[in-house]
């Protein structure tokens, strides 16, 4: 059995990964990631994108660069 997993829509999960995460994100920008890749794995309702809150978390975890002291030198 799956776990339940809460599901936003397009504007939703742009607030989502803004509040949550400090990324800035649109309805718009994960638009046209749906259409030339690299945004988050969505899932269709309908005609509707839905995503999920797992899949959102690890999309922005991997956009978040490592850990940095100075801008020419990784901590």
């Amino acid at each position: 059995m799956q776990a339940t997993s809460r599901y936003f829509r397009r504007a939703d999960a742009a607030h989502y990964v803004r509040e949550t995460w400090g990324i800035p994100c649109s309805a718009k920008w994960l638009a046209k990631l749906a259409v030339v890749g690299g945004g988050p794995i969505y899932r269709k309702a309908g005609r509707f994108p839905i995503y999920a809150a797992p899949d959102l978390d690890a999309w922005a975890e991997a956009r978040i660069g490592a850990p940095r002291r100075s801008t020419s030198v990784e901590a």
